[in-house]
């Protein structure tokens, strides 16, 4: 199962940016939040209890010790003012001090209104714990929400009576106050919503200044891409600008470095190639003209060896067969050196592809030992000697090295040709295959290649690319190893050079 693709680095420093935005601000934002409304609600709360307080003062001395309903009434319309509501309450009697209108139908009892956006003091709405803190003679309150979701500040509070001897006994009567907090609600409401926008701005300048350090981060790191692209296609002089004395650029810094000293590497590497074929190119043509002679005394002393003493004969044969491999190393050389050097040009002519694979088996004996398989009507505009170098490697190689039947098959199509060379032997090892066409490679396997110059399928593959062709080999699953010729139909015109 293929990974799943990360996200670009783009994208994790922006995400990281906002989260730790919206991490600080929430947590600045919410305990700025928290610390405000409790100060809002508290400070309402002690100004609420004081002014209660200070109104309960008011109340004394009390008219009576045993009030009726027109005191509780009186009591508690001195304690209701603006949006306070009050009730007093005497030994089950209470009073909410104006008359309360009947509960609207579908109502709830308790939730009646005396003007304004505040309820209606009623028994029912008096928590328990308030009422015993209450009636052990204690001030107490309590927020609650009791109306459309507001929230209220209930105060309850005894009425005591002082004795004469200065001491105070309760007097029965209990007197609760109903302020609402609405507006401190509604500070709240605003407060939190411009925590909501801080956090939204704080968020949307975390994306701005994430999008200024990506494009700062991902500046140098992108060139530093671009140059270790061309550095890898090839481009040696690709550098990267050195800005700054951060990380970055100790990096990009490191980069320039290393690509100087690869292209140093690099242009040393390729003055020894090239001195290495120039000297190779020049000993194979001064060995030439020494060959030749050498060829030519050969030849006598191999018309001359069946007449000599045998152990001349054979020292006449020998010299001459090593004169000719010499030859040929030689030749070969000079081959590869054109190669090396540019100059290697085809002769195009337009050939029967078929004919000249029969005239390559026939001018070198070869066609009772090869089996063909040649599609008629075969066309193609190549370099017939070219052609007939490779042809004649491939088969000679599978002669030599493989196991019979040898075959030759010959397909084609609109836009090129393809021929396949093949034997029936023990194919090639597995770590052969990779260096089949190297130069001067010999393996010690059962192809092994004991005689040759050792560059035959290195110049056959060069002359596969000259016409823009390629040279392959594989192992037949059923043994043998397949040799590979494609070459297109139509070979690229000759230009004086590489083609």
């Amino acid at each position: 199962m293929a990974p799943r693709p990360s996200p670009g680095l783009r994208a994790r420093l922006l995400f990281a940016f906002a989260l730790l935005c919206v991490v600080t601000a929430a947590a600045v934002a919410g305990g700025m939040y928290v610390g405000a409304r409790n100060a809002i609600l508290q400070r309402a709360q002690d100004a609420a209890v004081q002014a209660t307080k200070s109104q309960l003062k008011e109340l004394f001395p009390l008219r009576s010790a045993e009030p009726g309903p027109d005191e509780l009434r009186g009591i508690a319309n001195k304690m209701t003012e603006g949006n306070v509501r009050a009730m007093a309450i005497y030994r089950g009697a209470y009073s909410t001090g104006d008359p309360a209108p009947a509960d609207p139908p579908g109502g709830s009892p308790g939730l009646r209104t005396q003007g304004g956006d505040t309820p209606v003091v009623r028994p029912e709405m008096l928590p328990l714990s308030l009422r015993r803190e209450v009636a052990g003679g204690n001030v107490a309150w309590q927020r609650v929400l009791v109306w459309q979701g507001a929230p209220f500040l209930l105060i309850g509070a005894p009425l005591l009576i002082a004795e004469p001897d200065g001491t105070a006994r309760m007097s029965g009567m209990e007197v609760y106050v109903l302020h609402s907090l609405l507006p401190e609600q509604r500070s709240i409401n605003e407060l939190a919503a411009r925590a909501w926008l801080t956090g939204g701005a704080a968020l949307a300048f975390a994306v701005v200044l994430a999008l200024l350090a990506t494009r700062s981060v991902l500046r140098p790191v992108r060139e530093l891409g671009r140059a270790a692209h061309m550095l890898g296609e090839g481009e040696l002089r690709a550098r990267v600008e050195v800005r700054g004395a951060d990380e970055l650029a100790d990096v990009a810094r490191t980069f320039n470095n290393t690509a100087a000293e690869l292209e140093r590497h690099v242009e040393q590497l390729r003055e020894m190639e090239a001195d290495a074929r120039r000297f190779v190119a020049d000993v194979s043509h001064e060995l030439r003209t020494p060959l030749a002679a050498l060829a030519a005394v050969a030849d006598v002393l191999d018309d001359e060896a069946d007449g000599l003493p045998e152990p001349a004969g054979r020292a006449a044969r020998l010299v001459s067969q090593e004169t000719l491999n010499l030859t040929g190393l030689v030749n070969d050389l000079i081959e590869i050196s054109r190669f090396d050097s540019g100059v290697a040009a085809l002769a195009l002519n337009e050939v029967d592809v078929a004919e000249l694979v029969r005239a390559t088996l026939r001018t070198r004996g070869w066609p009772e030992r090869v089996h063909t398989e040649l599609a008629s009507a075969v066309t193609a505009r190549l370099d017939p000697r070219r052609v007939d170098v490779i042809l004649a490697n491939l088969v000679g190689n599978a002669l030599r090295h493989g196991e019979p039947p040898v075959s030759v098959r010959l397909r084609a199509d609109q836009d090129g040709i393809a021929v396949e060379v093949r034997d029936h032997g023990p194919g090639l090892d597995e770590a052969v295959l990779p260096h089949v066409f190297d130069r001067f490679y010999k393996a010690s396997a059962a192809r092994a290649r004991s005689e040759g110059s050792g560059l035959g399928l290195a110049i056959a593959r060069e002359n596969a690319r000259l016409h823009r062709g390629d040279l392959t080999v594989t192992n037949a699953p059923d043994g043998g190893a397949v040799f590979t010729l494609r070459l297109p139909r139509r070979a690229p015109d000759p230009d004086g050079g590489h083609g």
